[in-house]
């Protein structure tokens, strides 16, 4: 049964131009302006007031723009390093995790944190007529959506790579109400969003829209949230690895509104992101000091995410020269973009789970040996409060403790389809 929550009051805000608007729909940009921008939102309750742990991700509805409560969300956790940071000789490690793990409470069946998106996301929407979300990913984002839309009853059509769907499993059959289409073998993230934006000018579709939605970016900001709430300060450093670089961004408007909130401190987080080689479009525009991401060659381009362990972090049109976006979160935070190997990961994900106890996604073993490579190369203050953000973990457990079913994909297109040929079969398909 759903449960109800008073719906969050907010207006939005350009971060171009500054204009302040009503959220009058599914907005994803800012009307009638030009530049690229993303919008915030601005929330009424300047001071975060946390609801209990039964609320799950709805705890932080106040900064949250949701209209209704979906059921059994969870919360990212946080809790002070012990193993991890005795071994990297840091006196304040805090670690948030968004997974699987009862032990500690987290309760995230998808393994990821990218639930906080979908949790959110899902409960801005109202009104839609039924018509069906679209969502592209190469992977944890439509498991969890997946997840979410299937339990609350929720259209949605996922757009996913053909080499990437043994990522979408469940611990029970899904509702019919989601469906899959992929791309074909040797495509990438890039061409799953491609044929997403194709879907989503088709009537009786309507996109997630990724980082510009606010949804998106104020659930995954749960994870600073979760972090402050639970230290009582915002943290000096903030660890994550990069695709979109989405998170990042909420992490940073999270800091901001911790900051306006009064009592967690006035100090903005440094945040330190990461990517995977070779596959590095971030890393290599900030070093160079440019807004924006060099080309890519497609067929180099999938060439070096096939090299990629971590395959969710791959994306090659990043947030990050828009408004708002990646370049202007790491310029006022005074932040970094760090890289790590496959070996690096490797070896991260088992010091992990050897000093903390859970195994983590790769995405998450890539932040983890940055922090470590930074912590042995004396680049911390070992009694800086660091956060390190999990975004993904206890996936080997939940396995190991469930029956696991595969979504199948309905469809299957060409790499660049035609979109006569798209409209026609899903014409048959819905």
């Amino acid at each position: 049964m759903i449960k109800n929550i008073p719906q969050t009051n907010y207006l939005l805000k350009s971060l171009s131009t500054g204009n302040i608007f009503e959220d009058s729909g599914w907005i994803l940009e800012a009307p009638g302006e030009d530049k690229p921008t993303l919008i915030r939102a601005i929330y009424e309750k300047q001071q975060l007031e946390l609801k209990d742990d039964s609320y799950g991700i709805y705890k932080f509805a106040d900064w949250l723009p949701v209209k209704k409560m979906l059921n059994d969300s969870a919360s990212p956790i946080t809790y002070k390093s012990k193993g991890l940071a005795k071994k990297l000789g840091l006196s304040n490690l805090y670690i948030t995790f968004s997974g699987y793990w009862p032990e500690k409470g987290a309760m995230m069946k998808s393994c990821s944190f990218k639930e906080t998106e979908a949790y959110v996301v899902c409960a801005r929407m109202e009104n839609m007529n039924k018509k069906t979300l679209v969502v592209a990913s190469a992977g944890n984002t439509s498991r969890s959506f997946a997840k979410v839309c299937s339990d609350n009853n929720i259209p949605l059509l996922l757009c996913v790579p053909e080499d990437y769907i043994n990522t979408l499993w469940f611990d029970e059959p899904l509702n019919d109400c989601v469906k899959l289409i992929v791309t074909r073998t040797g495509s990438d993230y890039f061409d799953a969003i491609h044929l997403s934006n194709i879907v989503s000018q088709f009537e009786g579709f309507i996109p997630e829209g990724g980082a510009k939605n606010i949804g998106r970016r104020d659930g995954m900001g749960t994870t600073v949230l979760s972090a402050a709430t639970t230290i009582g300060r915002i943290p000096d450093y903030y660890f994550q690895a990069v695709g979109s670089g989405t998170g990042a961004i909420s992490a940073w408007e999270a800091n901001l509104r911790l900051i306006e909130d009064g009592r967690y401190g006035d100090h903005k987080m440094k945040l330190m992101v990461s990517q995977n080689t070779p596959f590095i479009p971030l890393y290599d525009a900030w070093k160079a000091g440019s807004r924006e991401i060099f080309p890519m060659d497609d067929k180099h381009a999938r060439a070096q995410v096939e090299q990629v362990v971590a395959k969710v972090l791959t994306n090659r049109k990043p947030n990050y020269p828009i408004c708002g976006g990646l370049f202007d979160a790491l310029t006022d935070t005074d932040g970094d973009v760090l890289i790590a190997s496959n070996e690096d990961a490797h070896k991260a994900a088992a010091i992990f789970e050897e000093t903390e106890g859970i195994d983590i996604h790769p995405a998450a073993a890539i932040a983890t040996a940055t922090l470590i490579s930074a912590a042995n190369e004396k680049d911390l203050d070992k009694d800086a409060v660091i956060m390190l953000n999990i975004t993904g973990g206890g996936e080997e457990r939940f396995m190991n403790d469930n029956v696991l079913f595969f979504l199948k994909p309905s469809l299957v297109f060409d790499i660049d389809p035609d979109p006569v040929e798209v409209r026609s079969k899903l014409k048959r398909l819905f």
